[in-house]
């Protein structure tokens, strides 16, 4: 067994410490990572708290990991030592359903068993832990390559952020002559508005909030819609091909259903936690979509890694140390950064 580091948390009212921590020894097709730095997610702080109801403690959340390899198994090719990489919510799946084999597998039929923390180690039968840790195994097929002209901290988050956004971005077909809505500017949406730009479509951003109107602008929207605001939302009637919806507190819909074309689509990412209020009239009278999108599978990511390159796409990060975890959280649920955490994780040596 591999002794890690990391921390993480015992219960789900006790705050984030220190602890150790076993790992899989370093397979056949195994590598191991050195993490350097962990973006902060809000499912992290669902996962530390047992919000979803599936904890097994102790619990090390992260999941959009970046670091350099330690070692290789004697059966991996795609990697070699001290090369950058990234590991981002899978590393597993069953690779033998129809969605395993089409390259989604986060569809996978299985479910949820192979995810980077509260899924399953086969191998040695324990729960997966994730990022907040001094090092990680994972099968080479689940561990991607991060381009070297992007900063590997503000890379971090496109692994669990950026791909959430691109993935319905590119299966919506969001490109030039399309115009793209993202609902809030917060961890996912900011990316939404960097990689829908990226695009090439009319992207605008919708927000309850004026003070971000300059930022949507910096960020790449061409269009800041103040949600409240009836007259700006009749403005845009029917005019959008594709709306994402980036919120996880619940709020009303309806008034976002009206501005999409006819036949056109508006894609749930944020995940509230109830149920949210649906009216179907508007989606019967226009033949419009209501649809839910997770992460890519690991090709897409790959893919949305490659893009990010290629346009110079990162996050905007505000660094901490790994001491600093039980305060991010309590700022993220306060919508207290911009717009992501990222854990320097050479702070993990001093805890």
């Amino acid at each position: 067994m591999l002794i890690c580091t990391g921390y993480g948390a015992a219960s789900p009212t006790e705050a984030l410490a220190p602890l150790t921590f076993n790992r899989r020894d370093v397979g056949q097709n195994d590598i191991e990572i050195e993490i350097e730095y962990c973006g902060v997610c809000h499912s992290d702080i669902h996962f530390a708290r047992d919000e979803w109801h599936f904890t097994q403690y102790p619990a090390v959340p992260g999941h959009e990991i970046v670091g350099r390899v330690k070692s290789v198994g004697p059966g991996v090719t795609k990697y070699k030592v001290g090369e950058r990489v990234g590991v981002g919510c899978m590393v597993n799946s069953c690779r033998t359903c129809p969605s395993c084999q089409e390259g989604l597998e986060q569809y996978c039929a299985e479910g949820l068993t192979g995810q980077t923390y509260g899924g399953t180690d086969k191998v040695i039968n324990e729960p997966s832990k994730g990022g907040y840790s001094d090092k990680i195994v994972v099968d080479e097929n689940f561990v991607l390559r991060i381009p070297e002209n992007l900063d590997p901290a503000a890379a971090a988050p496109l692994l669990c952020a950026g791909i959430t956004l691109y993935s319905p971005l590119r299966h919506w077909g969001a490109g030039p002559g399309k115009k793209v809505g993202i609902i809030g500017l917060g961890g996912l949406g900011h990316m939404g508005v960097k990689l829908a730009h990226a695009m090439g479509a009319e992207t605008a951003l919708f927000t309850t909030s004026a003070s971000k109107v300059a930022d949507a602008k910096r960020l790449g929207a061409s269009l800041v819609i103040l949600s409240k605001d009836e007259a700006q939302m009749a403005e845009h009637a029917e005019s959008f091909d594709l709306i994402i919806d980036t919120v996880s507190a619940s709020h009303d819909l309806s008034p976002f259903f009206g501005l999409l074309k006819r036949d056109a689509t508006m894609v749930q990412v944020g995940a509230p936690e109830h149920p949210l209020p649906i009216s179907v009239f508007p989606l019967l009278m226009r033949r419009r979509s209501f649809a839910g999108s997770m992460i890519g599978g690991i090709k897409e990511t790959q893919e949305m890694l490659d893009f990010c390159g290629k346009h110079n796409i990162t996050a905007d990060v505000e660094m901490i140390n790994i001491q600093q975890i039980n305060e991010a959280y309590e700022r993220m649920l306060k919508s207290d950064v911009k717009y992501r955490f990222c854990i320097d994780m050479k702070s993990l040596k001093a805890a």
